[in-house]
């Protein structure tokens, strides 16, 4: 096998959830990719310099950062990438993002190796993304968004009120509760 060869099955994964990571990196490398993992992007800019690969699997909420920052930092390293995003937190807001900065395509978890090397090689239909895409609830989303700015206060509930711009009783009685279901 040449070096050209082997560029072209090396998959670069980005996520930080360790746990995924090792799942989809086996699961690829059982399906004869290549695999190289990055838990960030200045990690994932890194290997991708280094590296080469031809395609990447990129989860769109990494610790503190954006996958969809990333994307163009890729495709400027190799402009023929082939970049999937993976979230389990969908919008067609984001999946919007990402198609216009250069992803190939947008999956929301869960998802199998299966449906990302269709993903990666384009055989994945645009409508049956458009079909598994579900929305989550107002509540949902007002849930996932007050845990983001608790999460960036450090767990502080009364910086976390100013943030939010509420009473910090308010937003107790909201973190009492348990999370809404999507």
């Amino acid at each position: 096998m040449t070096e050209k060869d082997t560029r072209k099955n090396l998959l670069l994964l980005v996520d930080d959830d360790e746990v995924f990571l090792g799942v989809l990196g086996k699961a690829m490398r059982n399906r004869e990719f290549d695999v190289i993992s990055a838990a960030g992007i200045g990690d994932a800019v890194s290997q991708a310099k280094k590296l080469m690969p031809a395609m990447a699997v990129v989860d769109l909420k990494l610790d503190g950062e954006s996958g969809l920052d990333l994307i163009p930092l890729l495709i400027e390293i190799n402009p023929d990438m082939n970049i999937v995003v993976l979230t389990g937190y969908s919008s067609i807001a984001t999946a919007v993002t990402a198609i216009k900065r250069g992803a190939t395509d947008y999956l929301s978890k869960p998802v199998t190796a299966s449906d990302v090397i269709k993903a990666l090689s384009g055989e994945l239909p645009a409508k049956d993304v458009l079909e598994d895409f579900h929305p989550m609830s107002v509540e949902r989303l007002e849930w996932e968004h007050i845990q983001k700015v608790l999460k960036e206060n450090d767990g502080n509930i009364s910086a976390t009120a100013r943030s939010l711009g509420m009473y910090r009783r308010t937003l107790q009685r909201k973190l009492a509760k348990k999370p809404v279901a999507e």
